[in-house]
């Protein structure tokens, strides 16, 4: 992407991100590869909703200006929190942090705000609706991040909340409404002051360096003020020339996480000067896309497509510790390792994504063929043990591998009976197929697919490119279907369990 980056941030609208059944559009495959180019050259983009959202959009603004201007001028005790005080995913309602001279509004579906002392308060308006369009574009936005990374569709559903919420849940995912420099708030209003290239002074508060832990972060403001730094390490204001239906996007620790570090998170700082003869301060409208508390943050897709994970990403990661623990930004952020992403036009006119690995990182090499080989074949196992369950209405809920080890001898076992509906293979612990042991792979794909060996798994990943077109030649529709799958330039077999 070096060679021929974007000129300046992507813009992208937000019905040309929208999947839809059968092969992807020409708008679709060009949306994402615009917005894949700026996460990985600026760590952000510009979404673009249509004029009915930006409207809700801008009236949400509005609405936020009223109720902070209505606000005392200095919080009371118990609403002064920060970052490292606050739970993440238990806030709600009006706090406020002197030290960055900000305030929050933080609305949460599920859970109530505090009542405040000083009576009846009425929070900005129109929070639900608002939540409820930003929420719905920051997992369109997943689920296309998801496509130029080459995962199944919707990879993330499992650590992400119910749509809509169960009875009694509380969101893990907020829209916050701040408020910067608000000139009637009398904080501290520590600060630093900034030189640009122009010699003109730019303030910024203290904390200037802030990384958001969620996996998406989308961000409307009413003026500008968001620095972002960009693959180089120069700090770029992306809400410069924004309009009045778009939005800034980028992606977050979390994801990073649940990526292996292929997606990058966006260091962010915001602006807070030039307020003389403003009497609302900078507000905006910051929804952030978080998993759920009680799930894991594991890379598990991403070595199902093929990806190469570094040891430090090798082992889940409970979501509520990943939350409360402390990231360095010094071990995230060098720039010079981060991997850039390209679409090329293939001869048939299609854009098959293709990733250039890290440089010069010895840790993240290539996958040999029958490891990727193994690995796809997981993939595909999994959709049919689905296909299963789906044909025959059981909701499939997958045990622990530890805990499974003892059901697989029991008959009055919690999955026996779902073992037993869909064919599962004696004596293998019900788990994702990419959690099984591999004497466990090895007993669950000779039961799904008749013929298979392991035997056979080593010669397939032993042919020569050169020999695929007459090996394929030779295979009958009897039979599991070869076909020659490409990544990366490497060549190897994968094997589907029916002809197409």
């Amino acid at each position: 992407m070096a060679g021929n980056g974007l000129p300046s941030l992507g813009r992208v609208k937000l019905c040309d991100l929208i999947a839809c059944e059968g092969l992807p559009s020409d708008s679709y495959k060009l949306s994402v590869s615009t917005l894949s180019q700026s996460l990985a050259q600026y760590s952000a983009a510009i979404i673009q909703f249509p004029s009915s959202d930006g409207a809700l959009l801008r009236s949400g603004l509005d609405s936020a200006h009223l109720y902070f201007h209505q606000r005392a001028s200095y919080p009371a005790a118990d609403m002064i929190h920060n970052n490292e005080s606050r739970e993440w995913c238990k806030t709600s309602g009006y706090y406020a942090d002197p030290q960055l001279w900000q305030e929050t509004y933080d609305f949460r579906p599920g859970l109530t705000p505090p009542e405040s002392n000083s009576g009846l308060e009425f929070p900005p308006a129109g929070l639900p609706d608002i939540f409820s369009l930003l929420g719905q574009a920051a997992r369109d936005i997943l689920d296309a991040i998801s496509f130029y990374l080459n995962l199944r569709s919707s990879p993330f559903t499992e650590i992400l909340d119910n749509v809509p919420l169960r009875s009694r849940e509380i969101s893990s995912s907020v829209l916050s409404v701040c408020c910067y420099g608000r000139p009637s708030f009398q904080g501290p209003q520590h600060h630093n002051l900034t030189t640009q290239e122009d010699g003109q002074l730019v303030m910024f508060s203290d904390h200037e360096h802030q990384v958001d832990k969620s996996l998406i972060t989308l961000v409307k403001s009413d003026k500008a003020g968001l620095h972002v730094r960009d693959f180089h390490g120069r700090w770029v204001l992306v809400d410069g020339d924004l309009g009045p239906q778009e939005a800034i996007v980028y992606p977050g620790l979390a994801l990073y996480q649940a990526t292996a570090g292929y997606v990058g998170p966006a260091l962010h700082r915001t602006e807070i000067s030039n307020m003389q003869g403003n009497m609302y301060g900078r507000c905006s409208l910051a929804f952030k896309l978080m998993p759920k508390s009680m799930t894991s943050l594991n890379c598990s897709e991403m070595r199902a497509a093929g990806h190469g994970v570094e040891a430090q990403f090798q082992l889940p990661v409970p979501v509520d510790d990943f939350m409360q623990r402390s990231h360095p930004t010094e071990q995230l952020f060098n720039r010079n390792n981060f991997p850039s992403f390209n679409f090329p036009t293939a001869q048939d006119g299609s854009m098959k994504p293709l990733m250039r690995r890290r440089k010069n990182n010895s840790r993240c090499k290539p996958l040999p063929p029958s490891k990727r080989l193994r690995l796809e074949a997981q993939r595909v196992l999994k959709e049919r043990v689905q296909d299963i369950a789906d044909k025959k209405g059981i909701k499939l809920r997958f045990c622990n591998l530890k805990e499974c080890e003892s059901h697989i001898h029991t008959l009055d076992s919690p999955c026996a009976n779902t073992r037993m509906e869909i064919g599962w293979p004696p004596g293998v612990p019900f788990v994702h197929p990419h959690d099984l042991p591999n004497k466990a792979k090895i007993g669950f794909l000779e039961a799904y697919e008749p013929g298979w060996t392991a035997t056979h798994d080593m010669e397939l990943s032993l042919i020569e490119p050169g020999q695929a077109s007459q090996h394929s030649a030779n295979c009958n529709c009897n039979s599991p279907v070869q076909v020659l799958y490409t990544h990366e330039n490497t060549f190897f077999w994968t094997k589907l369990l029916f002809c197409a």
